[in-house]
């Protein structure tokens, strides 16, 4: 990158460079080694006093080896605070935070972590701390889940509490409705439980079969729009394909609960 580039300018070039690189993609002598540089120097870079620094003394600061077998390549002065492994999770295993990387410094510091001993021991730090949360973790997916269980056992008890309605306009032999009795008024058939007398008379009786004639015609109209579609598409079709034998199913077939509700009409204004 330039001299001058910008917080954005140095994101880009290392999500370019850091999946080019990454050891799990790039089995190349040395990628390994150019992703941990390529690390480093963002983690340098995005730093604003060890970017300072760095333009102070350059590349031809001297460099120390770590001691260990392999030598890396890192200055003491320009050592990152987070390994390169942290800030490719960052990029690609999370949210890229509203600041830049040296905010995570605090992290590398901290007693139960180590981020510059070697790979593996790394890994065996972090599993005791990764144990630590799973529990949190299960803890916290059922707390997400308890809005779920809540509305299935009150939708259960609501079912388990729920009470049959008084009567049907149908023949229902599974809640008891088989006593078959008329309204008063429009003479509309319905169906009762065998206690039925005891709980209704007088102005609740009255009151319910207000309720059954007006279930009634509900139903007789949506009934008669149904018959009356019906017919209409048969006749469509009959001269859309110019069939005589679907004009004449089309022409013979009844509107059974039109004429009922035309009677019912007829006997709601007669009264």
């Amino acid at each position: 990158v330039s001299r001058d580039a910008g917080e954005e300018e140095l994101k880009r070039a290392y999500r370019r460079l850091a999946l080019k690189f990454h050891p799990d993609k790039n089995r190349a002598p040395g990628a390994t080694e150019a992703f941990k540089a390529i690390g480093n120097a963002f983690a340098v870079l995005s730093n604003p006093e060890k970017r300072l620094r760095y333009d102070e003394l350059g590349s031809d600061h001297e460099h120390v080896s770590t001691g260990q077998a392999r030598h890396y390549n890192y200055y003491t002065e320009f050592e990152a605070d987070i390994t390169p492994e942290e800030i490719f999770n960052v990029f690609f295993g999370g949210h890229f935070p509203t600041g830049n990387i040296h905010m995570f410094s605090n992290v590398a510091r901290d007693a139960h972590y180590y981020p510059r001993r070697h790979r593996a021991e790394r890994v065996w730090t972090q599993e005791p701390q990764e144990e630590e949360h799973r529990p949190q973790n299960s803890y916290s997916a059922f707390i997400q889940l308890m809005p779920v269980f809540i509305i299935i056992i009150v939708s259960v008890i609501t079912q388990l509490m729920a009470t049959n309605p008084p009567y049907s306009l149908f023949y229902k032999s599974s809640i008891g409705h088989v006593v078959s009795r008329e309204t008063e008024n429009l003479q509309v058939p319905y169906y009762v439980d065998k206690n039925f007398e005891k709980n209704y008379q007088g102005a609740e009786l009255q009151e319910l079969e207000k309720t059954v004639e007006k279930d009634y015609i509900d139903y007789i109209q949506t009934s008669c729009w149904k018959e009356k579609q019906q017919k209409s598409d048969l006749s469509n079709l009959a001269k859309l394909y110019r069939d005589e034998r679907l004009k004449q199913k089309a022409e013979s077939l009844k509107l059974e609960h039109c004429e009922k509700l035309s009677s019912l009409i007829g006997m709601h204004k007669g009264g």
